[in-house]
């Protein structure tokens, strides 16, 4: 049982598990029958302050790593964060993300959270 981190825009593969996506905007130009998203927790996303203030280039990702941790620990994320460490306790889980570089996004930052990386 794992967790791992994969583009939005990749095809499904068989060992994906469940599939959560970790976006908190939907991606642009994926169907959403076609995504096979099985969860979609809005409240594990950083906030849309954060997200245009890292898109700006106003920081680096280990500021902006730093305060995304600081939003997941608010009780709505923490308990969000556990419900993935349920999932991936009873098999696999595969992160979404539309991010070019997943590797300098907050889906990394999960991943660490979750113990995976």
């Amino acid at each position: 049982m794992s967790v791992r981190v994969r583009r939005i825009y990749d095809a499904p593969e068989p060992d994906d598990g469940v599939r959560v996506l970790v976006d908190r905007l939907w991606p642009r130009g994926v169907a959403k029958d076609a995504a096979h998203v099985h969860e979609w927790p809005k409240g594990l996303t950083p906030s849309s302050e954060l997200r245009r203030w890292y898109h700006a280039g106003e920081g680096s990702y280990e500021k902006f790593a730093e305060r995304y941790e600081a939003e997941l620990a608010a009780p709505e994320a923490v308990a969000l964060l556990d419900h993935v460490r349920d999932l991936a306790g009873e098999g696999d889980v595969t992160l979404l993300t539309a991010s070019k570089s997943p590797e300098e996004s907050h889906a990394s930052v999960l991943l660490r959270l979750l113990g995976e990386e």
